[in-house]
């Protein structure tokens, strides 16, 4: 038979109620006492119904992360796994339990993340996603439940009153293609996916980066990937006659920047002193190549905490007011694939 509250109550000496405060954290109990319940709760294995407390307190301690799709892909997952990781840590530093799901059912199409909610099988969501349909951001802003947009800006009229915490992918984009510049490289190829938000962003500071100091900008030097080593890998060797007319590469992911890197030996160009080579993303991979890879570091242990951080915010307080956006830089991480090298042709 499992174990109640009322049992727990019995062998702590105190009121059911006490029992459940304790359970769920409340200042109203004193520390010596929600110490001693929860020890007990322990000890018996009890496990406190979730979904009960959600119903009973109008909350549950219960986030939802909703990934995207392809989050399982290697190239992706190497980026989203480690981001996954800090997620993970600053929730369960608070207690909390976390879900892990994706936007839509593969097999039915339902909508995941209006199951979730009408389930009330969660007290937030932190949604790493960059598009979402029209119709679930409808039902997001109808249902009132504490969200935070994560990694991906997004600049829909729908999401106004809607909390996001992203990098500045157009900051980015700059850095990596000012680092070349600087070396005195003219002619950079630039490797970038052909969708998502961030991606374009990435192109629009490669693009601000070009303009800035003065050196026109050549279509015809963008290619696109789709984000996986090979894809990297066989840019380069289906462009041979590019990569001859080019001094440095920027690439707009680490893994498909290993792609290019590894295709660039086996043409016999080293880098960096025949090319130089910068990534985008600074994945723990980027140093176990070699030469070691310059790269633009995003900085997802602080997303990750701060849009916990702004999570508990709302789930704390009604009156906390929504729509807040949160940018955080990038930086480099100047490594030996730039090298002092410096060109000019």
């Amino acid at each position: 038979m499992a174990l109640t509250t009322k049992d727990i109550a019995l062998l702590a000496g105190v009121s059911q109620s006490t029992v459940s405060r304790s359970l769920n954290n409340s200042r109203l109990i004193s520390q010596e006492t929600r110490e001693r319940v929860l020890k007990i709760a322990r000890e018996q294995e009890f496990e406190f119904n979730a979904n009960a407390r959600g119903l009973s307190t109008n909350r549950t301690h219960t986030i939802g992360i909703i990934f995207p799709d392809e989050y399982l892909d290697f190239g992706v997952n190497l980026y989203f796994g480690s981001l996954h990781t800090h997620l993970r840590e600053t929730l369960e530093k608070r207690d909390l339990d976390l879900i892990i799901a994706f936007s839509q059912n593969r097999f039915t199409g339902a909508d995941n993340i209006k199951r979730l909610i009408i389930r009330r099988k969660v007290g937030g969501l932190i949604i790493v996603r960059s598009r979402m349909a029209p119709e679930t951001l409808e039902f997001l802003h109808q249902s009132g439940i504490p969200l935070v947009f994560l990694h991906f800006h997004q600049e829909s009229t729908k999401l106004e009153g809607i909390d996001q915490v992203y990098t500045d992918h157009v900051k980015g984009g700059f850095l990596g293609t000012e680092h070349l510049i600087k070396l005195r490289h003219k002619k950079i190829l630039c490797i970038s996916a052909g969708e998502g938000s961030e991606y374009q962003q990435r192109r629009r500071g490669y693009r601000n980066a070009l303009e800035t100091h003065h050196i026109p900008y050549d279509e015809s030097l963008i290619l696109y990937g789709d984000r996986s080593f090979q894809s990297g890998y066989d840019l380069v060797m289906q462009n041979r006659g590019l990569l001859d007319t080019v001094t440095a590469v920027f690439v707009h992911t680490d893994v498909m920047a290993l792609g290019v890197l590894e295709a660039l030996k086996e043409r016999n160009i080293k880098v960096p002193e025949d090319i130089a080579l910068v990534g985008y993303d600074d994945i723990e991979l980027s140093t176990y190549f070699h030469p070691h890879l310059t790269t633009v570091h995003q900085p997802r242990e602080k997303i990750a905490v701060l849009a916990c951080e702004r999570l508990f915010e709302m789930i704390g307080s009604k009156k906390v007011k929504r729509g807040k956006e949160i940018q955080i830089q990038p930086t480099l991480v100047v490594r030996e694939s730039c090298g002092g090298k410096t060109a000019d042709r």
